[in-house]
């Protein structure tokens, strides 16, 4: 089967299930894309890996790409390689010493990992068939205006605090763990940035 290299180009809420998100995946030179519900750990765990940011301690994600280096393994690509009732599957392929081999994964755990790894997405025809979207013809289970480019997660209440202060809240929700809320900050301080 020929596979479809794919990109991240948006997380945004779940417009069908509250509480969790959606990561959005692009066919690369394509208009389809490719909603996959996640939960909201697993969005924060990619976010934190394509924004850059450094976590006090390592995260779940950091701590397996960190075994896996440790012990010389390579992970190649990833491949969402099935839909099974509404359920994306995964496949990380890895290489050792030469040998490849696969491990089933979670979807929003292999991408927490693509990102940290910067390996390529693919997936099959058959899954971008049965549960893709045409840019052009969005449904209502998909509203394009209400998905969040990955990194332009501001909060309005943030644009009251001046810059010194918003500093200071960045130092403590890093030290808190709270990737979230430090992603919304930083995103303020960026769009501040911009503006001088």
């Amino acid at each position: 089967m020929r596979k479809i290299k794919l990109e991240i180009v948006a997380l945004s809420h779940s417009v069908t299930q509250s509480h969790n998100y959606a990561v959005v995946l692009g066919e690369e030179g394509g208009s389809r894309r490719l909603p996959i519900v996640i939960g909201s750990f697993e969005a924060q765990a990619i976010a934190v890996a394509m924004e850059r940011m450094t976590p006090n301690r390592p995260l779940t994600h950091d701590l397996f790409k960190n075994t896996l280096e440790t012990f010389n393994i390579e992970l190649k690509e990833i491949i969402i390689n099935n839909l099974i009732d509404g359920i994306f599957y995964a496949r990380l392929i890895c290489m050792k010493a030469g040998e490849t081999f696969e491990v089933d994964s979670r979807t929003s755990d292999a991408l927490a990992l693509a990102v940290r790894f910067s390996c390529p997405v693919y997936t099959y025809e058959f899954i971008l068939d049965a549960a893709g979207i045409v840019l052009e013809e969005a449904d209502e289970d998909f509203d394009e205006e209400q998905t969040v480019p990955v990194g332009n997660v501001a909060e309005e209440s943030l644009s009251s605090y001046p810059l010194d202060k918003l500093h200071k809240m960045l130092e403590d929700v890093l030290a808190q763990e709270d990737y979230e809320r430090a992603a919304e900050i930083r995103d303020e301080l960026k769009r501040r940035q911009k503006e001088q």
